[in-house]
């Protein structure tokens, strides 16, 4: 019996490890493929530059299907619309795509700093990207809500089996 409880403990530790690793490289590959692009689009010193880092991140977003919805679980808010992001990040594109040569160096300069405010926020600890909270592993938040919770308490019961094995 102790055999049994000491491995259900190790089993529900080890899913709890893996849900927090995979999201984690999922965060990675998120701010890899998108997020950064975004933060070098906000911070380009040319239209040229801005335009071709947003056209990263968005080619991102369609290939990972990040264009609508929302990455609540249980209720939707404003701050978590994808939709509403993604129609962002095109319209930016589209302002940067009509700037011409004519264009003044006084409206590329208003355009960028218009860019920068959409792409960025000042956050708690400075300055971060505009993203809705969970995008990184949208459109299977609610798997994820549910692997991390069933993990968790895993975790917890097989925490507590293998601490009351080892005390015995």
């Amino acid at each position: 019996m102790k055999a049994v409880a000491a491995m259900f403990g190790v089993l529900g530790i080890l899913f709890f490890l893996a849900y927090f690793g995979v999201v984690i490289v999922k965060g990675i590959q998120f701010d890899r493929g998108c997020e950064g692009y975004l933060k070098r689009a906000a911070d380009a010193n040319t239209v040229q530059m801005a335009k071709e880092q947003l056209a990263i991140a968005i080619s991102y977003a369609d290939e990972h299907n990040l264009t609508k919805g929302f990455t609540s679980v249980i209720y939707t808010t404003p701050d978590e619309d994808v939709g509403f992001w993604y129609n962002n990040l095109k319209a930016s594109h589209a302002e940067l795509s009509a700037v011409t040569e004519d264009t003044s160096q006084l409206e590329k300069t208003n355009i960028l700093m218009k860019l920068r405010e959409t792409l960025l926020d000042d956050g708690e600890k400075g300055t971060d990207v505009t993203i809705p909270s969970g995008i990184s592993v949208f459109p299977n938040n609610m798997a994820y809500g549910i692997w991390g919770i069933f993990s968790g308490i895993l975790a917890l019961f097989g925490g507590l089996g293998l601490f009351i094995v080892m005390n015995d």
